[in-house]
């Protein structure tokens, strides 16, 4: 992971990257399920060792691991994720040492295993090293958090910047059912992924930032004012 200035203990980041050539880098609900469980397990300071996992649960869903699975330090505090067809948004903070570096090299190098592995793929998945940006003000963070939840519209409506959303109701039952990506945990929802989040530590002003208005109300905000 090529970054050329340190990231900082207490700073967040959004970290972004998509698949080599804009290949596909999940294609089945099983991909899905192994980088959500990722994030999960690779936020630890210990070395994931999730092939002894998978053994212990074994004959169980993976929700059954979010639910039962402890971890011990974390390195970051994940508080927005979403995972798309050929690409993934995560927004962190670091809160160790190297933290966010030693989080994403064993996210990584865990899921391209699998993926080169389950898809007789050889080679990299991802187009070069993993990108990422500073959040450094609020209006920022709230774009941001805002871009990464508003992003899977575009598969049910791929005009939706150019042409706006006008069935609203249509389109927030849309991100609530996308299971992908954090956007349920803050809108309701109740299930074992929202262990992968650091909601308690979530800045209050994300909290509340959680129905689709407001949503795009923050990402319109800063994309008039850049």
């Amino acid at each position: 992971m090529r970054h050329t200035t340190p990231f900082a203990i207490g700073e967040t980041y959004h970290l972004f990257n998509r698949g080599a050539n804009k290949q596909a880098i999940f294609t089945s609900q099983a991909d899905y399920d192994r980088f959500a469980l990722l994030l999960y397990l690779a936020n630890d300071s210990s070395a994931v060792n999730l092939r002894e996992t998978l053994r212990r649960y074994k004959g169980q869903t993976f929700e059954t691991i979010f639910e039962q699975e402890s971890k011990g330090e974390q390195l970051v505090d994940i508080y927005a994720y979403c995972l798309m067809p050929n690409h993934f948004h995560l927004v962190l903070q670091q809160k160790s040492e190297k933290g966010i570096t030693m989080f994403a090299r064993k996210l990584l190098t865990g899921y391209s295993m699998y993926f080169n592995i389950s898809h007789g793929h050889s080679g990299i998945i991802s187009q070069g090293a993993i990108k990422s940006r500073h959040i450094n003000n609020d209006p920022y963070f709230r774009y941001i958090f805002s871009y990464v939840h508003l992003n899977p519209l575009s598969l049910e409506y791929p005009d939706w910047e150019e042409k706006g959303i006008i069935d609203h109701a249509s389109a927030r039952e849309f991100l609530s059912k996308y299971v992908h990506s954090s956007f349920p945990d803050y809108s309701g929802a109740v299930r074992p992924r929202r262990s992968i989040l650091s909601l308690d530590n979530t800045p209050d002003f994300l909290k509340t930032q959680n129905d689709l208005e407001e949503l795009l109300s923050s990402y319109k905000a800063e994309k008039e004012s850049a």
